[in-house]
C-alpha cells in the first residue's frame, strides 16, 4: 500500500469532521522521523487590532480564487470597515464578519487572521490556526500556522494542563516539526492519562498505519471503537490496516459493513477501490 495513497484518503475522509482534521504524515519507525505535507496558505497578521491584507493574500484571491463578485465587494466593504472602525466592538464585528467569510471559502489561514482579531478566547483562536495548518500543503507556510498554533494553545495548557483536546492539538503540530518525538510522546501522554481518548487514539492510529506499524494500528482503532463504536472514520482505518496486515478476509468484511451502512460518497469510493483489490 502506497503512502501517498493513504495520504490522499487521510485527506477526502478528514472532511466528515474538523475534529479529526490531520496533518498528512509519515513516521520512519527505525530512525523516529517525520515528514509531513500540507496544503497552500496565506500569511497571517498579527493580533493588533488592525485589519492587514498582505500581498499574497491579495494575490491568492484574485489568481487562485474563483471568489464570485459579489463575495469580493463583501470582503472588501468589510476589510474597509474594520480599517476604519471608530470602537472595539465595531472591529470586533468586522473581523468576525471576514472569519465567517473566509471560513465558507476554505480560505482557513485568512478566517484564522481573522478570528485572532475578533476573539479573546485562545483556544478558539489556536483551534482556528490548527484547523488552517492541518489542511496546508506548502511546508513553508504551515510551519508559520504551527506557530500560531502553539503559541496560543501553549497559553490555553498553561493555564490548565489537563485540556487533552488543547495538548493532542498541540502534539500534532510537533509530529510535523524538526522535534516530531515530543508530539508523539504528547499524544501517548494523553492516551497514559485517558486511555479511552477518542481524538488521541485515531491520531495514534494514523500515524501507525502511515508508519507501517499494522499491528499497533490495529490496536488503536479497535480500542478506540469499543467505546466509540459509531466512529466510522476508525472503522474504515482498521480495515485498511487489516488488510495491509493480511488480515483480507477480515478487511473484506469490515469494508463490506462500512459500504452496507455510509452515505459518504468520498468514503464510499476509497472504500470500493479497496474491495476491487481485495
Amino acid at each position: 500500500m502506497l503512502k501517498s495513497r493513504i495520504i490522499l484518503f487521510v485527506i477526502a475522509i478528514a472532511l466528515v469532521a474538523v475534529f479529526f482534521s490531520l496533518p498528512k504524515v509519515v513516521v520512519d519507525n527505525e530512525n523516529e522521523s517525520i515528514e509531513r505535507e500540507a496544503e497552500p496558505i496565506e500569511n497571517n497578521s498579527s493580533a493588533s487590532g488592525q485589519s492587514s491584507v498582505s500581498a499574497n493574500e491579495k494575490m491568492s484571491e484574485s489568481h487562485g480564487g474563483n471568489i464570485p463578485e459579489d463575495i469580493k465587494k463583501d470582503i472588501e466593504r468589510l476589510r474597509n470597515s474594520l480599517s476604519i472602525a471608530e470602537s472595539q466592538e465595531n472591529s470586533v464585528i468586522f473581523a468576525d464578519s471576514l472569519a465567517s467569510v473566509f471560513k465558507e471559502l476554505n480560505r482557513l489561514d485568512s478566517a484564522a487572521k481573522y478570528v485572532e482579531l475578533s476573539q479573546e478566547d485562545n483556544e478558539i483562536i489556536g483551534n482556528a490556526y490548527y484547523e488552517a495548518f492541518s489542511f496546508a500543503a506548502d511546508v513553508e507556510k504551515a510551519k508559520g500556522l504551527a506557530v500560531k498554533t502553539r503559541e496560543y494553545l501553549q497559553k490555553v495548557l498553561d493555564k490548565n494542563p489537563t485540556n487533552n483536546s488543547a495538548k493532542i492539538k498541540l502534539a500534532m503540530t510537533y509530529v510535523s516539526s524538526e522535534n516530531p518525538m515530543k508530539g508523539i510522546s504528547m499524544l501517548l501522554e494523553v492516551v497514559e492519562e485517558d486511555p479511552d481518548n477518542e481524538e488521541a487514539l485515531f491520531n495514534l492510529g494514523i500515524l501507525s498505519i502511515q508508519s507501517g506499524q499494522y499491528n499497533k494500528a490495529i490496536e488503536r482503532f479497535e480500542k478506540l471503537l469499543k467505546n466509540h463504536p459509531d466512529n466510522i472514520q476508525a472503522e474504515f482505518y482498521l480495515a485498511l490496516s487489516l488488510m495491509n496486515n493480511g488480515q483480507k478476509v477480515k478487511a473484506k468484511k469490515l469494508f463490506t459493513e462500512i459500504k452496507n451502512k455510509s452515505n459518504d460518497e468520498q468514503l464510499l469510493a476509497a472504500v470500493e477501490s479497496y474491495l476491487n483489490e481485495l
